[in-house]
């Protein structure tokens, strides 16, 4: 019997993903969480920058009205330009922690 794409991946080691750069595992990390429609990933991400409080009414509850995968990563880019700044620990911290739990 042979594997599918998904069950063959294998997760990568803290060292090796701790080895990328930030935007390496943002890519990484969103590539994975668009092909999961995982809507949750990307708010909780966004509530680590300093802007977020300007999301507050697309929190991407379940229940909230129609926050969208591209929705979130467009927020990320107005939010962010690809600058981490002072968020980079939280953000490295969050992308390695989801790409080793998926």
């Amino acid at each position: 019997m042979t594997e599918s794409g998904a069950e063959s991946r294998t997760t990568p080691t803290f060292a090796e993903l701790d080895a990328l750069s930030t935007e390496e595992l943002r890519e990484r990390a969103f590539t994975l969480a668009r092909e999961r429609r995982d809507v949750g990933f990307f708010w909780s991400v966004i509530r680590h920058l300093p802007n977020a409080d300007e999301a507050a009414a697309l929190d991407g509850s379940p229940n909230s009205a129609g926050p969208t995968v591209d929705e979130a990563v467009a927020l990320w880019r107005e939010f962010t330009g690809h600058g981490y700044e002072e968020t980079a620990p939280l953000l490295r911290a969050a992308f390695i922690d989801y790409l080793q739990k998926h």
